[in-house]
């Protein structure tokens, strides 16, 4: 699903701790010498002065594509979780008791035993059900099944704000199906995709072989699966085009070959009457498959959905092969987390918010909640005096903007009322079967929300969680607990190092407001056209500087960065260091900070800490996959191509003409 919020991270179900040894735990807080290179000039390869000794000290594991400074927080904090998991794993709790289904869930997960002599067992009836289909007439009901127990086949449906009513939920269709994730992987011809192409059908193959298919069945099923997603992989687009709300009726009319009353009714949203259709030529695109195509192809389509979403939770030889594919051949991974890890995982993301009350009761201080209100409230105030000071903005816009600032929902830490798991049943029968059922729990939550107000106090992410969002229907910002720890927040470090770390991270978030997808919804979260004209195109001017530079950027031998994919998130990069920079500045008037005894200056410990959080070692496959697919720049290029459009950053540093990463005044993008 392309989520409707906006991370500065890789989004990642990890958590976070302070201190990776003891000697770290006694150090005071501020700059770690040993994660600098001093060897390196700053002026030419700012990520390795601020990073290279980091990176040195961590080189990849075979585990790992990639794994940075906030992964490696990850790993402590994995551990902590375990023990409270394995707690609850060894004693006989009440049952249907959030510690019952917490422990059993972990054990069954643990169990390889079971798992292995299970084989394809959990999954073989529903195939079986697939193969057997002889009508295509009953493919729509088929397929809102399959969308209910947690496959995904051909579209997807989700109920969240209505974007021209955001008070209001309502039921919206979006582009889905396609195993590969991006619509580039089918489509484009170089040689390296080509590849992954091939090898993504090979591995198709293998894994209906391990479901039973003879070596002819399966090369047939393979073909069958290639040739519907490519059908499928048609483009995303803009908020407006992705916007086309019509009644059921309407849609009937429009795509008459989809059931839609059994699909809607099978799904749990039988009086349905209005719907937000996000790619309608997608939809209709189905459509023509579920009436044209032969049923023999769609049947291993779907049989294929199946097969693919049960993997990680089959016997070892599914996890493997799908582990072989997605990531060695796509991520450049050698190897597969152990099987706990992958168990912390489910429970994680199963029942996250059990899990991230357990987290934060015995983790998050009430000090760093206090400290971090402190932190927003000062952005929120830089971020309004930098709108007001914009010399290329009318004030009419102008006025709009302090107006969606202010109104921005803050969430930080964790929510008020945590989320009752009672109607979740888990049970010893099978690892996928307690999966299945908790997509239900999940998909039967989110559908009930249909024609209903909008919860502003849900939280998109639970508290356990080393990320941060924007969220523009409800126009707020979430700063989950975990994220509230070295290296993004110290509360042992001046606010020179936590301004230029979290202060930054939180300037991200807020800029999301006014990037170039989040500036087009107002205060309260409708898509609607708040700027004038001249505004909207000095926008569009200023922010296409920061894509025409990252496109020049060649992050492998003849691969190029993609400016236009990631240029909301280079928007809030470049906004948050401003907006930090600010702030930091205001707080030092009342609490000056001069040289650490280092000999860094505050500004310097500011631009350190920034790059410092982005620290981390990547895979040559890594670095191909998220720029295909990642609206995020890579590490390196957060840094060393967002630092030369930061006018403070030179005075910083002393960056003249000649040095390898100065820009020129006029080349600098200059937007909020």
């Amino acid at each position: 699903m392309r989520t409707k919020f906006y991370l500065p991270f890789i989004a990642l179900a990890l958590m976070a701790t302070s201190c990776n040894s003891k000697k770290e735990a006694e150090q005071k807080g501020g700059i770690r010498l040993a994660n600098l290179d001093q060897t390196a000039n700053p002026r030419d390869d700012f990520y390795q002065y601020a990073c290279g000794g980091w990176m040195k000290a961590n080189p990849l594991t075979d585990e790992y594509s990639r794994f940075g400074s906030f992964d490696q927080l990850a790993e402590n904090n994995r551990t902590q979780i375990k023990s409270l998991i394995e707690e609850l794993a060894k004693q006989q709790a009440q049952p249907g008791s959030v510690a019952q289904k917490v422990g059993d869930l972990y054990n069954i997960a643990m169990d390889s035993t079971k798992l292995n002599a299970d084989g394809v067992a959990p999954i073989k009836g529903y195939l079986d059900q697939l193969a057997a289909i002889e009508d295509r007439g009953v493919l729509s009901q088929k397929v809102a099944t399959m969308h209910r127990d947690g496959f995904g086949p051909f579209f997807g449906l989700y109920v969240g704000a209505d974007e021209m009513n955001s008070s209001m939920n309502i039921a919206q269709l979006y582009q889905g199906g396609l195993s590969l994730g991006e619509r580039e992987y089918y489509l484009d011809n170089d040689d390296h995709t080509k590849e992954i192409r091939a090898k993504f059908e090979e591995h198709v193959a293998k894994m209906f072989q391990l479901a039973g298919f003879t070596t002819d069945e399966a090369q047939k099923a393979a073909a069958n699966v290639m040739k519907v997603e490519t059908r499928l992989a048609v483009e995303l687009r803009d908020p407006y085009a992705n916007y086309n709300k019509i009644t059921v009726a309407q849609l009937k009319k429009e795509v008459p070959e989809i059931n839609w009353d059994v699909y809607f009714t099978t799904i749990g949203l039988k009086d349905l009457q209005d719907v937000n259709v996000g790619q309608m030529g997608e939809i209709k695109t189905v459509a023509d498959l579920l009436k044209k195509e032969d049923l023999n192809v769609l049947k291993s389509y779907l049989q294929w959905n199946v097969i693919n979403a049960a993997s990680s939770y089959l016997s070892d030889a599914f996890v493997a092969q799908n582990f072989d594919f997605y990531g060695k051949t796509l991520s450049g991974r050698k190897e597969m987390q152990p099987r706990w890890k992958r168990a912390v995982g489910t429970v994680n993301g199963v029942l996250g918010e059990a899990v991230g009350q357990m987290y934060t009761e015995k983790y998050f201080p009430a000090a760093a909640k206090e400290r971090m209100t402190k932190l927003v409230a000062n952005l929120q105030k830089a971020l309004g005096e930098r709108i007001q000071g914009l010399e290329w903005m009318s004030e009419e816009t102008k006025v709009k903007a302090l107006e969606k600032l202010a109104a921005f929902h803050v969430k930080i830490g964790y929510p008020d009322k945590w989320r009752d798991y009672s109607n979740l049943e888990i049970k010893n029968d099978s690892y996928w079967d307690n999966i299945v059922r908790s997509n239900h729990f999940d998909y039967d939550k989110m559908i009930a929300k249909a024609g209903k107000p909008v919860d502003k106090d849900e939280w998109l992410m639970t508290p356990q969680t080393v990320n941060a969002y924007y969220n523009p229907t409800t126009n707020e910002i979430c700063f989950p607990a975990a994220i509230l720890q070295y290296p993004f927040f110290d509360m042992n470090a001046d606010d020179a190092c936590n301004y230029g770390a979290i202060g930054v991270v939180i300037g991200h978030e807020m800029t999301h407001g006014f990037d170039d997808q989040g500036r087009q919804y107002d205060k309260d979260g409708n898509l609607k056209d708040w700027w004038t004209s001249e505004d909207a195109k000095n926008f569009k001017e200023r922010a296409q500087v920061l894509v025409n530079y990252f496109n020049k950027i060649e992050v492998l031998p003849g691969l190029m960065a993609n400016g236009e994919l990631t240029l909301g998130e280079n928007i809030a990069d470049h906004g948050g260091l401003q907006v930090a920079y600010l702030a930091l500045q205001k707080a030092m008037t009342e609490n000056p900070l001069g040289k650490d005894e280092n000999g860094f200056t505050p500004e310097q410990r500011f631009f350190l800490s920034y790059g410092n959080v982005w620290a981390g070692n990547i895979r040559d496959e890594q670095i191909r996959l998220q720029t295909k697919s990642d609206p995020h720049s890579l590490g390196r290029w957060r840094v060393n191509a967002a630092l030369p459009h930061i006018s403070m950053w030179y005075d910083a540093f002393g960056v003249k003409e000649g040095d390898a990463l100065y820009l020129p005044v006029e080349k600098r993008a200059s937007i909020w």
